[in-house]
């Protein structure tokens, strides 16, 4: 392959120097020298495409090499050096440029393998040594430190074990595994250092097998079939019957070479790889690594797609969603207590509590005399009070759970959270719920793919059903299959291969194997280089999702130009094919002519480095499409608060829910309805004239009307606030439209954040 891969670069350095030899050649007056020059360059491409043909026919393929092959011939046999040298570069520098692509697409998965473990400590009677993961055998146990990799499957054998296997499952949260449970090869320690019971060898352990998966998968794909060969099975006969014929009309081989000429086979040689290379250029100012034509026109065929969940459709780490407090407590002291707390913690989801504290600018604690107990939680002093955080076991002490206690656990049930209670000096005071979420930009991402001509869309993924069915739901995806380990996601994707064209898009080691059988493999790669990268074909770099969408657009468009320029380029060559059968043609006006041919389909097959035309109209700078942003943060800050009335009206006596009800009217009066006119009197009007489709903004619209119209009803409830006139019923009424609006607000507020999103995105294209 090294071999091939050198004499393909050798020919194109000879073709180069052919060229520019002549051209020097005939500048100084010597055209004799020019065409010994330019014979020279041609020559051992002729002798190299014979022999790549050759092996080829033994093959059982025969593709547009035979056309460029007599092309080549020809133009030396009828005294056109120039022609056959220009011939000899470009189809020489294409093969070149394939291999490229392909070095880049057959990486040797260096992130992957250097991710694996080199060394183990294995525990022998009192004695730690440290051995290669190759001498671990079954019924060893070994000593994982904290932050190491699990070096083979195994047992825990320690009271309790932090385990961080996203790299493997897809699951974000770690998960805390006691005495007896099974840990997979690959995932990470994310606590203390624990025993592990050896099942199974390095060698046969689930990480290796993953990399087996990889490697296998990338060996099986069957190579890329160049669009140009399709065509060449119909041109090649062809041109031979229109030589054939040329020389039974009239008798002269001269006529016949000349439609050889004529059918010097650029268009087919030189349009799919200019088109394809410029999508490939044009999808890298937009952030998309496309390996070669091969993987383009791949992602310009697909189907169906299936989504890996963690860090692909969701951000793929835990993130504070709500705080839950008990009555009469301050959901911004329950959080800065907790996050002053968990400073001293090593657990991987304290780092998430503190900065979502420092986000909301609260000034943290130093905690004093912390204590941790793995798997359940830690305890210490914060100005000298007494403050626990952790599992409802370790902080609640009564048995049975308040009603605000079930309300947070009811709540963390719904989304799939995690829980986290927060007590001072043994009393309850609020509870931190944190997840995963979903990205900002995956609905968009998944309406392109729907408007590029995706028809199915599936997530597979590694994580609990009751996670993945809300994320399936809220996207309406198409199927959603969760709980699936490396092998039941290539599975998956070869079941729907069968059917269709598909891509997988991932971006943890746990998706490469799925990556590399697919059609087409997308990986996001803006984390860090990862085994997902190196076994894709696309490799997203910018951090965003709905570059897929648009990655599949690019490459429908270079297959369009690209088809478009080998049809019209073909066309037109076989008119002059025709025009030199009929003797309209010499053999030297017809090189003139399929020169001009060529250029014309080059020039054709670099529009794909533009973005296409869409029309006229008026334009907004991606600054202004990003200061659409500016007042959304207020505002979720105020629906925030409306959030936090909500339950606080949950508990509070009707007879002092009136000063609540009146700050949740005035919020509403001037943040969420001044916010909304502004929209509809000035920020509207200006996206309309940018939008070329504007249905949607009068959906929006729509939402403005009801948003106010709600706003009316709680003007009418405030006015019966009079003390001797509030009810239960009337509290009631009120938290009902509050949380109504609230709702309806925070929905609406993250649609316009979408269509801002896009009106940036316009402009930045």
């Amino acid at each position: 392959m090294l071999l091939e891969r050198v004499l393909r670069w050798t020919l194109v350095a000879i073709a180069i120097a052919g060229l520019i030899a002549g051209i020097l050649a005939r500048a100084a007056g010597r055209p004799d020298v020019a065409d010994v020059a330019w014979e020279l360059g041609t020559a051992p491409v002729i002798g190299g495409l014979a022999i790549s043909m050759i092996r080829d026919l033994l093959s059982g393929r025969l593709g547009v090499d035979a056309i460029a092959l007599l092309s080549m011939s020809a133009a030396l046999a009828l005294g056109q050096p120039l022609a056959g040298v220009v011939v000899a570069l470009m189809y020489s520098g294409g093969n070149v440029l394939e291999d490229i692509a392909i070095a880049r697409a057959e990486r040797d998965l260096r992130s992957l393998v250097d991710r694996a473990p080199r060394r183990a400590h294995r525990k022998t009677g009192e004695r730690i040594e440290e051995v290669p993961v190759e001498a671990v055998a079954v019924g060893d146990v070994l000593l994982v430190r904290a932050g190491e990799i699990v070096p083979a499957d195994g047992i825990v054998r320690s009271a309790l074990a932090t385990i961080d296997e996203s790299a493997v499952t897809g699951e974000p949260i770690p998960v805390e595994k006691t005495r007896g449970t099974a840990v997979l090869s690959g995932s990470l320690n994310a606590g203390e250092t624990f025993e592990l019971a050896v099942t199974a060898p390095a060698g046969e352990s689930t990480y290796a097998g993953i990399v087996r998966m990889v490697t296998a998968a990338q060996t099986a794909k069957a190579p890329f079939v160049r669009m140009a060969d399709r065509f060449a099975l119909i041109l090649l006969p062809l041109t031979l019957a229109l030589a054939f014929l040329a020389w039974r009309i009239s008798g002269d081989l001269t006529r016949s070479l000349a439609v050889l000429v004529a059918a010097t086979p650029c268009p087919l040689i030189l349009a799919a790889p200019v088109a394809f290379i410029a999508g490939v250029a044009r999808a890298a100012r937009r952030g998309i690594l496309a390996k070669g034509g091969g993987a383009l026109e791949a992602l310009a065929r697909a189907h169906t797609v299936l989504f890996d969940k963690t860090g692909t459709l969701t951000v793929g780490g835990a993130r504070l969603l709500s705080v839950e407090v008990a009555p009469g407590e301050d959901p911004d002291e329950v959080l800065r207590l907790g996050a002053s707390l968990e400073q001293a913690s090593h657990h991987v989801l304290a780092k998430t509590v503190v900065a979502a504290a420092v986000d909301r600018g609260l000034k943290l604690g130093a905690p004093e005399q912390v204590k941790e107990i793995m798997g359940s939680g830690l305890s210490g002093s914060i100005n000298g009070r007494r403050i626990t955080a952790g599992s409802r076991d370790m902080v609640l002490s009564s048995v049975e759970p308040s009603p605000w206690e079930q309300r947070a656990i009811r709540r963390a049930s719904w989304r799939s959270a995690l829980i986290v209670f927060i007590a001072v000096d043994g009393r309850p005071i609020g509870a931190l719920l944190l997840a995963d979420e979903l990205r900002p930009d995956t609905p968009r991402a998944i309406r392109m793919l729907r408007d590029a001509g995706i028809a199915r869309m599936v997530m597979v993924t590694g994580d609990r059903a009751a996670a993945a069915q809300a994320i399936g739901a809220a996207l309406d995806l198409d199927a959603v299959l969760a709980d699936r380990v490396p092998s039941d996601k290539v599975e998956a994707v070869r079941s729907e291969q069968r059917l269709h064209p598909t891509i997988m898009v991932g971006d943890g080691i746990n998706d490469a194997p799925a990556l590399a059988v697919a059609d087409i493999g997308v990986a996001l790669g803006a984390r860090g280089a990862s085994a997902s990268s190196e076994a894709a074909d696309v490799v997203i770099l910018a951090d965003r999702l709905d570059r897929v969408g648009e990655a599949i657009i690019i490459a429908q468009r270079a297959r369009g130009i690209a088809l478009q320029s080998i049809v019209v380029g073909m066309g037109l060559s076989l008119v002059a094919m025709v025009a030199a059968t009929v003797g309209w043609l010499d053999p030297v006006p017809a090189a003139i002519v399929q020169e001009v041919i060529d250029v014309a389909v080059i020039l054709n097959a670099l529009r794909a480095l533009t973005p296409g035309f869409t029309g006229g109209g008026a334009r907004i700078s991606a600054e202004q499409g990003v200061a659409l942003h500016h007042d959304h943060q207020t505002l979720l800050k105020d629906l925030d608060r409306l959030r936090k009335i909500v339950d606080a009206l949950d508990d509070t006596a009707p007879e002092s829910a009136s000063a609540l009800i009146a700050e949740a009217h005035r919020l509403v009066q001037n943040g969420v309805v001044r916010h909304e006119r502004e929209d509809e009197d000035s920020v509207y009007p200006r996206l309309a004239e940018v939008l070329r489709e504007r249905h949607g903004l009068s959906a929006m619209s729509r939402a403005h009307r009801e948003i106010l119209h709600l706003a009316r009803l709680l003007d009418r409830i405030v006015e019966d606030l009079p003390s001797e006139n509030v009810d239960r019923y009337l509290v009631r009424d009120a938290q009902r439209v509050i949380e109504a609006i609230e709702t309806l607000v925070r929905m609406h507020t993250a649609q316009e954040e979408d269509i801002y999103e896009a009106v940036a995105a316009q402009a930045a294209a």
